[in-house]
């Protein structure tokens, strides 16, 4: 599944170098991962929680109430695995980015001339100024009949939030990554996969097969969201899967905090077995990881040579 983050265009949303660092730092509404691969040894992971508040993702209003902390998080948890690099890859909440699957009869080899067209699409599609935002896109398919592409977009007001922060941590932004996209990329199977990432704000459920993205759906969820409502995400994203593939999935795979195990006390007692996007780390924590997930640093980390 690798391949399919591999491809994104420029590495990310907001990228400035196509190569992704070796090292990874995801920032999530209850704190900070961070990752790096060391040449010889396992990866290195760190953990810092994060004041409640401090982090609140978007799309319309500032996402960091308090930046300072924030950055401070970024420069411990990177200051724990000591990157080789200062250029780190970021992993952004869900809520911070939109992500479409659109297909088009063609679109022009210019990439600028190809951004206008995207922009021009995006215009009616998303709650922002799409002329200030930055946008990635990837090809999913391409045929006789038309193309199908993989789009991600962020404000760029709230792009540079996250990318100052890194930099006021002292170290430098490259790819900037929607954790559900960085999630997928962590996924070892080649089939149809059903993957959910569940944050206190947001339910990310994402169907894939191959390198073809068929659902990305991220779901604001309110302050008291019931069980009931997580479920009912979660059978709408497996009747998807049960479309799109032609027979309903038998698992489910979970990269949010916690772990499977505590997931199942949201999705109640589906048809299907629900098993860990990605194994917390035996090896290599060099901080107390608590309950937080590495599933997004995995992934953006797995396909760096």
């Amino acid at each position: 599944m690798a391949s399919l983050l591999e491809r994104l265009k420029s590495g990310g949303v907001g990228a400035h170098q196509v190569a992704r660092p070796p090292a990874a730092v995801e920032v999530t509404s209850e704190g900070v991962v961070g990752a790096a691969l060391h040449v010889g040894g396992a990866p290195s992971y760190a953990y810092q929680p994060l004041p409640v508040g401090a982090v609140k993702p978007g799309t319309a209003e500032q996402n960091l109430a308090e930046p300072v902390k924030v950055a401070e998080a970024i420069r411990a948890v990177l200051d724990a695995v000591e990157p080789a690099k200062h250029s780190v890859t970021v992993v952004v909440p869900d809520l911070a980015a939109r992500v479409f699957m659109l297909d088009f009869d063609s679109l022009p080899a210019k990439s600028s001339e190809a951004l206008a067209v995207l922009r021009f699409r995006l215009r009616k599609m998303v709650p922002f100024d799409v002329e200030k935002a930055q946008i990635s896109h990837q090809v999913l398919e391409e045929t006789r009949q038309g193309i199908k592409l993989l789009v991600a977009v962020m404000p760029g007001e709230i792009l540079a939030e996250y990318e100052q922060a890194v930099r006021a941590a002292g170290y430098e932004p490259g790819a900037v990554v929607p954790a559900g996209l960085a999630v997928l990329a962590a996924v070892e199977e080649t089939g149809a996969v059903l993957v959910a990432n569940l944050t206190p704000l947001s339910l990310t459920t994402v169907v894939a097969n191959g390198d073809d993205l068929l659902l990305y759906r991220t779901v604001e969820l309110p302050a008291n969201v019931a069980r009931d409502e997580v479920q009912r995400d979660l059978a709408v994203a497996a009747a998807y899967y049960e479309d799109s593939v032609g027979k309903p999935p038998a698992r489910l795979l979970y990269a949010g905090n916690g772990g499977a195990a505590r997931f199942r006390e949201w999705a109640g007692e589906p048809d299907m077995e629900l098993v860990d996007a990605a194994v917390q780390p035996e090896l290599g924590a060099a901080t107390t990881m608590a309950t937080a997930s590495v599933a997004a640093v995995q992934g953006v980390l797995a396909g760096v040579n």
